[in-house]
Protein backbone atom coordinates (compact mmCIF):
# COMPACT_ATOMS: atom_id res chain seq x y z
CA UNK A 1 0.00 0.00 0.00
CA UNK A 2 3.04 2.15 0.56
CA UNK A 3 3.03 2.65 -3.65
CA UNK A 4 0.01 4.37 -3.23
CA UNK A 5 1.75 7.32 -1.57
CA UNK A 6 2.88 8.59 -4.85
CA UNK A 7 -0.19 9.68 -6.05
CA UNK A 8 -1.62 10.88 -2.98
CA UNK A 9 0.24 13.40 -1.81
CA UNK A 10 -2.83 15.87 -3.07
CA UNK A 11 -4.29 15.26 0.10
CA UNK A 12 -1.57 17.26 2.20
CA UNK A 13 -3.17 20.30 0.84
CA UNK A 14 -6.56 19.83 2.12
CA UNK A 15 -5.08 19.71 5.48
CA UNK A 16 -2.72 22.66 5.01
CA UNK A 17 -6.03 25.14 4.56
CA UNK A 18 -6.88 24.55 8.33
CA UNK A 19 -2.97 24.45 9.37
CA UNK A 20 -1.90 28.19 8.47
CA UNK A 21 -2.55 29.67 4.79
CA UNK A 22 -6.25 30.68 5.71
CA UNK A 23 -6.66 32.49 8.96
CA UNK A 24 -8.74 35.20 9.06
CA UNK A 25 -8.33 37.89 11.35
CA UNK A 26 -11.95 39.53 10.43
CA UNK A 27 -13.76 38.85 13.64
CA UNK A 28 -15.24 42.47 13.93
CA UNK A 29 -16.21 45.77 12.30
CA UNK A 30 -14.66 47.88 14.90
CA UNK A 31 -11.43 46.19 16.06
CA UNK A 32 -10.52 45.26 12.57
CA UNK A 33 -10.52 49.15 11.96
CA UNK A 34 -8.27 49.56 14.75
CA UNK A 35 -5.97 46.62 13.20
CA UNK A 36 -7.68 44.12 14.30
CA UNK A 37 -7.13 45.12 17.89
CA UNK A 38 -9.04 44.72 21.44
CA UNK A 39 -7.87 42.50 23.85
CA UNK A 40 -7.36 45.34 26.36
CA UNK A 41 -10.26 48.28 24.58
CA UNK A 42 -14.04 48.21 26.73
CA UNK A 43 -15.79 48.93 23.70
CA UNK A 44 -18.60 46.49 22.24
CA UNK A 45 -20.14 43.15 22.42
CA UNK A 46 -16.70 42.35 20.26
CA UNK A 47 -14.99 41.44 23.78
CA UNK A 48 -16.51 38.57 23.00
CA UNK A 49 -14.03 37.41 20.44
CA UNK A 50 -11.29 39.78 21.60
CA UNK A 51 -11.25 39.34 25.52
CA UNK A 52 -14.44 37.76 27.14
CA UNK A 53 -12.87 39.42 30.73
CA UNK A 54 -14.24 42.68 29.52
CA UNK A 55 -17.52 41.86 28.93
CA UNK A 56 -18.52 42.51 32.71
CA UNK A 57 -17.10 46.32 32.11
CA UNK A 58 -19.48 47.03 29.71
CA UNK A 59 -21.96 49.62 30.59
CA UNK A 60 -25.32 48.61 29.11
CA UNK A 61 -27.11 45.53 30.38
CA UNK A 62 -27.68 44.16 26.48
CA UNK A 63 -25.18 44.19 24.02
CA UNK A 64 -25.01 42.84 20.13
CA UNK A 65 -22.85 42.92 17.19
CA UNK A 66 -22.79 41.64 14.19
CA UNK A 67 -21.59 41.82 10.71
CA UNK A 68 -20.12 40.48 7.35
CA UNK A 69 -16.99 41.15 5.20
CA UNK A 70 -16.18 40.22 1.28
CA UNK A 71 -12.77 38.96 1.09
CA UNK A 72 -11.91 39.64 -2.62
CA UNK A 73 -7.84 38.26 -3.18
CA UNK A 74 -5.77 37.71 -5.78
CA UNK A 75 -2.65 35.58 -6.25
CA UNK A 76 -0.55 35.62 -9.36
CA UNK A 77 2.12 33.39 -10.08
CA UNK A 78 4.81 33.30 -12.43
CA UNK A 79 8.62 31.33 -13.55
CA UNK A 80 10.50 32.99 -15.86
CA UNK A 81 12.61 30.01 -16.64
CA UNK A 82 9.48 28.11 -18.13
CA UNK A 83 7.69 31.48 -19.41
CA UNK A 84 4.98 30.39 -17.42
CA UNK A 85 2.51 32.39 -15.93
CA UNK A 86 -1.10 32.28 -13.96
CA UNK A 87 -3.68 33.82 -11.93
CA UNK A 88 -6.87 33.23 -9.66
CA UNK A 89 -10.02 34.17 -9.86
CA UNK A 90 -11.08 33.52 -6.64
CA UNK A 91 -14.88 33.61 -5.59
CA UNK A 92 -15.53 36.78 -2.46
CA UNK A 93 -15.31 35.22 0.73
CA UNK A 94 -17.56 36.35 3.43
CA UNK A 95 -16.31 35.93 6.75
CA UNK A 96 -19.41 36.75 9.47
CA UNK A 97 -19.56 37.10 13.33
CA UNK A 98 -21.96 37.54 16.12
CA UNK A 99 -21.72 38.79 19.50
CA UNK A 100 -24.11 39.47 22.38
CA UNK A 101 -23.74 39.97 26.13
CA UNK A 102 -25.89 39.73 29.04
CA UNK A 103 -25.05 41.55 32.42
CA UNK A 104 -27.10 38.94 34.70
CA UNK A 105 -25.30 40.95 37.73
CA UNK A 106 -22.67 43.59 38.80
CA UNK A 107 -20.05 40.85 38.81
CA UNK A 108 -21.43 38.41 36.26
CA UNK A 109 -21.99 38.97 32.59
CA UNK A 110 -22.58 36.06 30.17
CA UNK A 111 -22.16 35.72 26.39
CA UNK A 112 -22.33 34.06 23.21
CA UNK A 113 -19.66 34.42 20.33
CA UNK A 114 -19.84 33.33 16.46
CA UNK A 115 -17.43 33.52 14.55
CA UNK A 116 -15.71 32.06 11.45
CA UNK A 117 -11.44 32.41 12.04
CA UNK A 118 -11.01 30.29 9.13
CA UNK A 119 -11.84 30.51 5.88
CA UNK A 120 -11.45 31.28 2.36
CA UNK A 121 -11.01 30.53 -1.12
CA UNK A 122 -9.02 29.76 -3.74
CA UNK A 123 -9.25 29.03 -7.75
CA UNK A 124 -6.85 28.60 -9.91
CA UNK A 125 -7.17 28.26 -13.66
CA UNK A 126 -8.05 23.85 -14.43
CA UNK A 127 -5.11 22.16 -15.53
CA UNK A 128 -2.68 25.09 -14.83
CA UNK A 129 1.15 24.57 -14.50
CA UNK A 130 0.58 23.86 -10.62
CA UNK A 131 -2.61 22.11 -11.20
CA UNK A 132 -0.81 18.75 -9.70
CA UNK A 133 -1.16 20.52 -6.62
CA UNK A 134 -4.44 22.35 -6.55
CA UNK A 135 -7.29 23.50 -9.29
CA UNK A 136 -9.41 24.99 -6.22
CA UNK A 137 -10.41 24.72 -2.63
CA UNK A 138 -12.98 26.08 -0.71
CA UNK A 139 -12.91 26.00 3.33
CA UNK A 140 -15.44 27.36 5.77
CA UNK A 141 -15.06 26.78 9.53
CA UNK A 142 -17.62 28.37 12.21
CA UNK A 143 -17.01 28.64 15.82
CA UNK A 144 -19.61 28.90 18.63
CA UNK A 145 -18.84 29.49 22.03
CA UNK A 146 -21.06 30.61 25.01
CA UNK A 147 -19.41 32.65 27.39
CA UNK A 148 -18.75 33.79 31.01
CA UNK A 149 -17.03 37.12 32.07
CA UNK A 150 -16.83 37.35 35.78
CA UNK A 151 -15.65 40.97 37.52
CA UNK A 152 -13.23 39.91 40.69
CA UNK A 153 -12.79 43.72 41.29
CA UNK A 154 -13.26 46.84 40.27
CA UNK A 155 -9.54 46.34 38.26
CA UNK A 156 -9.44 42.86 37.31
CA UNK A 157 -12.27 40.61 35.64
CA UNK A 158 -11.63 36.70 34.02
CA UNK A 159 -13.96 35.22 31.23
CA UNK A 160 -14.00 32.39 28.78
CA UNK A 161 -16.05 29.35 27.78
CA UNK A 162 -15.97 26.20 25.61
CA UNK A 163 -16.22 26.54 21.55
CA UNK A 164 -17.71 23.95 19.47
CA UNK A 165 -16.19 24.35 16.51
CA UNK A 166 -17.49 22.59 12.81
CA UNK A 167 -16.40 22.74 9.30
CA UNK A 168 -16.75 22.34 5.63
CA UNK A 169 -14.15 21.91 2.54
CA UNK A 170 -13.93 20.75 -0.52
CA UNK A 171 -10.43 20.50 -2.29
CA UNK A 172 -9.74 19.61 -6.06
CA UNK A 173 -6.78 18.71 -7.86
CA UNK A 174 -4.71 16.92 -10.41
CA UNK A 175 -2.84 13.57 -10.03
CA UNK A 176 0.09 14.54 -11.30
CA UNK A 177 1.42 16.67 -13.95
CA UNK A 178 0.43 14.22 -16.99
CA UNK A 179 -2.25 11.83 -16.56
CA UNK A 180 -5.47 11.87 -18.48
CA UNK A 181 -7.94 9.32 -19.39
CA UNK A 182 -8.87 7.94 -23.06
CA UNK A 183 -10.23 11.47 -24.66
CA UNK A 184 -7.66 13.37 -22.83
CA UNK A 185 -9.24 14.64 -19.80
CA UNK A 186 -6.75 15.67 -17.09
CA UNK A 187 -6.91 13.22 -13.84
CA UNK A 188 -8.15 15.17 -11.08
CA UNK A 189 -9.49 13.88 -7.36
CA UNK A 190 -12.06 15.83 -5.19
CA UNK A 191 -11.67 16.10 -1.85
CA UNK A 192 -15.23 16.71 0.07
CA UNK A 193 -15.97 16.86 3.96
CA UNK A 194 -18.45 18.22 6.01
CA UNK A 195 -19.87 19.03 9.38
CA UNK A 196 -16.34 18.12 11.01
CA UNK A 197 -16.79 19.26 14.93
CA UNK A 198 -14.78 18.94 18.06
CA UNK A 199 -14.40 21.19 20.86
CA UNK A 200 -11.85 24.03 22.41
CA UNK A 201 -11.96 26.27 25.23
CA UNK A 202 -10.50 29.54 25.50
CA UNK A 203 -9.74 32.28 29.12
CA UNK A 204 -8.86 35.84 28.88
CA UNK A 205 -8.22 38.02 31.94
CA UNK A 206 -8.06 41.99 32.19
CA UNK A 207 -6.84 44.33 34.15
CA UNK A 208 -7.34 48.16 35.07
CA UNK A 209 -4.83 50.40 35.96
CA UNK A 210 -7.24 52.82 35.83
CA UNK A 211 -10.36 54.71 33.90
CA UNK A 212 -8.17 55.07 30.89
CA UNK A 213 -5.57 52.18 30.81
CA UNK A 214 -5.99 48.46 30.76
CA UNK A 215 -4.03 45.72 29.45
CA UNK A 216 -5.64 42.14 28.39
CA UNK A 217 -4.91 38.88 27.67
CA UNK A 218 -6.63 35.70 25.87
CA UNK A 219 -5.66 32.30 25.17
CA UNK A 220 -7.57 30.54 22.90
CA UNK A 221 -6.42 26.44 22.76
CA UNK A 222 -5.68 24.40 20.49
CA UNK A 223 -8.37 22.68 18.11
CA UNK A 224 -7.83 19.39 16.22
CA UNK A 225 -10.44 18.47 13.61
CA UNK A 226 -11.02 14.72 12.92
CA UNK A 227 -12.04 14.02 9.54
CA UNK A 228 -13.63 10.32 9.62
CA UNK A 229 -16.69 10.65 6.89
CA UNK A 230 -15.16 12.79 4.18
CA UNK A 231 -15.12 11.32 0.56
CA UNK A 232 -12.14 11.30 -2.21
CA UNK A 233 -13.92 10.88 -5.79
CA UNK A 234 -11.26 9.92 -8.35
CA UNK A 235 -11.86 11.01 -11.71
CA UNK A 236 -10.92 10.83 -15.36
CA UNK A 237 -8.21 7.79 -14.46
CA UNK A 238 -7.57 5.80 -16.88
CA UNK A 239 -8.62 2.67 -14.33
CA UNK A 240 -12.47 1.37 -14.51
CA UNK A 241 -11.61 -2.15 -12.98
CA UNK A 242 -12.08 -0.65 -9.09
CA UNK A 243 -8.63 -1.46 -8.01
CA UNK A 244 -5.45 -0.23 -8.06
CA UNK A 245 -3.49 -0.69 -11.10
CA UNK A 246 0.11 -1.14 -10.32
CA UNK A 247 2.34 0.24 -13.48
CA UNK A 248 5.47 -0.19 -11.82
CA UNK A 249 7.22 -0.05 -8.30
CA UNK A 250 6.72 3.59 -7.47
CA UNK A 251 2.87 4.09 -9.49
CA UNK A 252 -0.22 3.39 -8.98
CA UNK A 253 -3.03 4.34 -10.72
CA UNK A 254 -6.46 4.35 -8.97
CA UNK A 255 -9.66 3.24 -10.28
CA UNK A 256 -11.93 6.07 -10.64
CA UNK A 257 -14.90 6.05 -7.79
CA UNK A 258 -15.02 7.27 -4.79
CA UNK A 259 -13.37 6.17 -0.95
CA UNK A 260 -13.29 7.14 2.29
CA UNK A 261 -10.44 8.74 4.64
CA UNK A 262 -9.24 9.74 8.09
CA UNK A 263 -7.44 12.83 8.47
CA UNK A 264 -6.58 15.29 11.75
CA UNK A 265 -6.71 18.60 11.23
CA UNK A 266 -5.01 20.99 13.59
CA UNK A 267 -6.19 24.43 14.36
CA UNK A 268 -3.57 25.75 16.49
CA UNK A 269 -3.36 27.86 19.52
CA UNK A 270 -3.23 31.57 19.68
CA UNK A 271 -2.43 34.08 22.57
CA UNK A 272 -2.55 37.43 22.14
CA UNK A 273 -1.62 40.51 24.72
CA UNK A 274 -2.11 43.60 24.54
CA UNK A 275 -2.88 47.53 26.13
CA UNK A 276 -5.07 50.14 25.53
CA UNK A 277 -5.13 54.37 26.61
CA UNK A 278 -7.73 56.45 26.09
CA UNK A 279 -8.84 59.85 26.73
CA UNK A 280 -11.57 62.02 26.03
CA UNK A 281 -11.82 61.59 22.24
CA UNK A 282 -8.85 59.62 21.16
CA UNK A 283 -7.95 55.77 22.09
CA UNK A 284 -4.70 53.61 21.35
CA UNK A 285 -4.34 49.90 21.20
CA UNK A 286 -1.84 47.66 20.58
CA UNK A 287 -2.28 44.18 20.83
CA UNK A 288 0.55 40.97 20.21
CA UNK A 289 -0.34 37.34 19.76
CA UNK A 290 1.19 34.63 18.93
CA UNK A 291 0.11 31.54 17.19
CA UNK A 292 1.35 28.15 18.15
CA UNK A 293 1.59 26.61 14.30
CA UNK A 294 4.84 23.88 15.47
CA UNK A 295 1.66 21.38 16.21
CA UNK A 296 1.62 21.19 12.75
CA UNK A 297 4.92 19.00 11.78
CA UNK A 298 2.93 16.39 9.47
CA UNK A 299 -0.19 15.35 8.21
CA UNK A 300 -0.84 11.81 8.48
CA UNK A 301 -3.63 10.42 5.97
CA UNK A 302 -5.60 6.66 6.58
CA UNK A 303 -7.79 5.65 3.33
CA UNK A 304 -10.31 3.02 3.60
CA UNK A 305 -8.24 0.84 0.83
CA UNK A 306 -5.71 0.82 3.24
CA UNK A 307 -3.17 3.80 1.92
CA UNK A 308 -1.63 5.81 3.56
CA UNK A 309 0.39 8.68 3.18
CA UNK A 310 2.76 11.54 5.14
CA UNK A 311 3.35 14.37 4.27
CA UNK A 312 5.50 17.09 5.82
CA UNK A 313 4.43 20.57 6.60
CA UNK A 314 6.95 21.59 9.80
CA UNK A 315 4.96 25.32 10.26
CA UNK A 316 6.96 27.51 12.82
CA UNK A 317 5.16 29.13 15.10
CA UNK A 318 4.61 33.21 14.16
CA UNK A 319 3.66 36.15 15.22
CA UNK A 320 1.49 39.12 14.96
CA UNK A 321 2.03 43.10 15.42
CA UNK A 322 -0.92 45.39 15.69
CA UNK A 323 -1.60 48.91 16.24
CA UNK A 324 -5.15 50.74 16.68
CA UNK A 325 -6.69 53.90 17.30
CA UNK A 326 -10.15 55.81 17.48
CA UNK A 327 -11.21 59.56 17.53
CA UNK A 328 -14.62 60.52 18.12
CA UNK A 329 -15.20 63.54 15.64
CA UNK A 330 -18.52 64.26 17.25
CA UNK A 331 -21.37 62.83 18.96
CA UNK A 332 -22.20 60.31 16.08
CA UNK A 333 -19.25 59.21 14.40
CA UNK A 334 -16.67 57.89 15.29
CA UNK A 335 -13.37 57.52 13.44
CA UNK A 336 -11.08 54.60 13.49
CA UNK A 337 -7.34 53.38 11.39
CA UNK A 338 -5.03 50.78 12.04
CA UNK A 339 -1.94 48.66 10.98
CA UNK A 340 -0.77 44.90 11.38
CA UNK A 341 2.47 43.22 10.58
CA UNK A 342 1.11 39.47 9.76
CA UNK A 343 4.16 36.68 9.99
CA UNK A 344 3.71 33.87 7.92
CA UNK A 345 4.27 30.57 9.38
CA UNK A 346 5.44 28.70 6.16
CA UNK A 347 8.97 27.78 5.86
CA UNK A 348 11.43 28.04 3.00
CA UNK A 349 10.26 24.98 0.59
CA UNK A 350 7.05 24.29 2.11
CA UNK A 351 5.29 27.41 0.15
CA UNK A 352 2.06 25.32 -1.67
CA UNK A 353 -0.48 27.83 -4.11
CA UNK A 354 -3.07 26.46 -2.11
CA UNK A 355 -1.68 28.31 0.86
CA UNK A 356 0.07 31.34 -0.94
CA UNK A 357 1.02 32.71 2.19
CA UNK A 358 3.49 35.24 3.43
CA UNK A 359 4.75 38.16 5.72
CA UNK A 360 1.80 40.26 4.95
CA UNK A 361 1.03 44.41 6.12
CA UNK A 362 -2.80 44.56 6.90
CA UNK A 363 -3.75 48.59 6.65
CA UNK A 364 -7.31 49.30 7.97
CA UNK A 365 -9.99 52.36 8.44
CA UNK A 366 -13.63 52.16 9.65
CA UNK A 367 -16.47 54.19 10.35
CA UNK A 368 -19.12 53.99 13.46
CA UNK A 369 -22.47 56.24 12.73
CA UNK A 370 -24.96 56.63 15.76
CA UNK A 371 -28.14 56.22 14.78
CA UNK A 372 -29.72 56.81 17.80
CA UNK A 373 -29.15 55.89 21.92
CA UNK A 374 -29.45 51.99 21.03
CA UNK A 375 -28.35 51.49 17.46
CA UNK A 376 -25.01 52.22 15.51
CA UNK A 377 -24.09 51.33 11.93
CA UNK A 378 -20.47 49.80 11.51
CA UNK A 379 -18.16 49.90 8.73
CA UNK A 380 -14.43 49.09 8.07
CA UNK A 381 -11.67 48.36 5.31
CA UNK A 382 -8.84 46.09 4.74
CA UNK A 383 -6.45 46.15 2.28
CA UNK A 384 -3.87 43.34 2.57
CA UNK A 385 -0.82 43.45 0.95
CA UNK A 386 1.21 40.06 0.76
CA UNK A 387 5.06 40.10 0.39
CA UNK A 388 6.43 39.23 -3.31
CA UNK A 389 8.37 35.63 -2.57
CA UNK A 390 9.99 33.46 -5.05
CA UNK A 391 9.18 30.24 -3.34
CA UNK A 392 8.40 26.20 -3.62
CA UNK A 393 7.04 23.62 -2.37
CA UNK A 394 9.60 20.66 -2.97
CA UNK A 395 7.91 17.78 -1.12
CA UNK A 396 5.64 16.74 -4.34
CA UNK A 397 6.54 13.48 -5.46
CA UNK A 398 6.14 12.26 -8.74
CA UNK A 399 7.18 8.70 -9.91
CA UNK A 400 9.65 8.35 -7.00
CA UNK A 401 11.23 11.05 -7.73
CA UNK A 402 10.57 14.78 -6.14
CA UNK A 403 9.52 17.64 -8.08
CA UNK A 404 9.83 21.19 -6.39
CA UNK A 405 7.34 23.53 -8.27
CA UNK A 406 8.23 27.26 -7.89
CA UNK A 407 7.87 30.83 -8.79
CA UNK A 408 7.24 34.25 -7.70
CA UNK A 409 3.95 35.15 -6.26
CA UNK A 410 2.20 38.37 -5.38
CA UNK A 411 -1.04 38.37 -3.38
CA UNK A 412 -3.70 40.89 -2.01
CA UNK A 413 -6.57 40.99 -0.86
CA UNK A 414 -9.59 43.87 -0.27
CA UNK A 415 -12.07 43.13 2.84
CA UNK A 416 -14.66 45.70 3.13
CA UNK A 417 -17.20 45.18 5.85
CA UNK A 418 -20.38 46.17 7.39
CA UNK A 419 -22.05 45.62 10.62
CA UNK A 420 -24.12 46.73 13.48
CA UNK A 421 -23.62 47.28 16.99
CA UNK A 422 -26.45 47.74 19.51
CA UNK A 423 -26.95 48.14 23.19
CA UNK A 424 -30.20 48.56 25.58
Amino acid sequence: MKKLLGILLFFSAFTAVYAGGYRVAIQGQRGLAMGHTGVAYVNSAELAFFNPAGLVYLEDRLNISAGVSGVFSNVTWQNENFGQASKTDSPMGTPFYLYASYAATDWLSVGLAVYTPYGSSVEWPTDWAGSHLVNNIELQAIFVQPLVSLKISEKFSVGGGPIFVTGNVNFNRNANRTLTDLEGNRANVTVDDSGVTNWGWSLATMFNFTDHFRIGAHYRSEIILDSKDGDATFANFPNNTGQPLVVNPTTVIPSNGTIGFNASLPMPAEMTVGLSYDKEKWAFNFDYSRTYWDVYNNLDILFSNGGEAINPRNYKNSSTYKFGVQYDANELISLRAGYYFDESPVQEGYFAPETPRNDADGFTAGVSFTVNSHLAIDASFLYLRFEEVDASYNFYSENGQNVPFGGTYKSSAFVPGIGVSYKL
